[in-house]
């Protein structure tokens, strides 16, 4: 294969995949958190406050993880949650969504 044809073939591949995918996902994270800044597409501290005392299932976008717990505190952009490991603090801004439990807190088997 010559240079020319390696050039026609190759360079416009290494170019997406290397310059401009890169740059368009750095954009949406930009975008992302700009959106958060404004309260756009994200969980509010309100709802949440609507779950203090109650047991439930919070989901982050953090590789699909869930915590179960009562909600005991929800303050500018954290929430604590009392597992039965101990209290835990999750960011607000990747909360994507909460189950109410059907059990009642401090209810369970330990």
């Amino acid at each position: 294969m010559d240079t020319s044809t390696w050039i026609a073939i190759w360079l416009p591949i290494f170019v997406l995949l290397f310059v401009i995918l890169p740059a368009e996902e750095q954009r949406r994270r930009a975008l992302m958190v700009k959106n958060r800044r404004r309260g756009k597409g994200f969980m509010a501290n309100e709802l949440l406050k609507k779950y203090l005392g109650r047991r439930c299932a919070v989901s982050t976008g953090s590789f699909g993880s869930t915590v179960t717990g009562v909600i005991t505190a929800v303050e500018d952009n954290w929430v604590e949650v009392v597992t039965n490991k101990g209290p835990q603090l999750l960011n607000a801004d990747y909360v994507t969504n909460i189950a109410p439990s059907e059990k009642k807190p401090g209810k369970e088997k330990a």
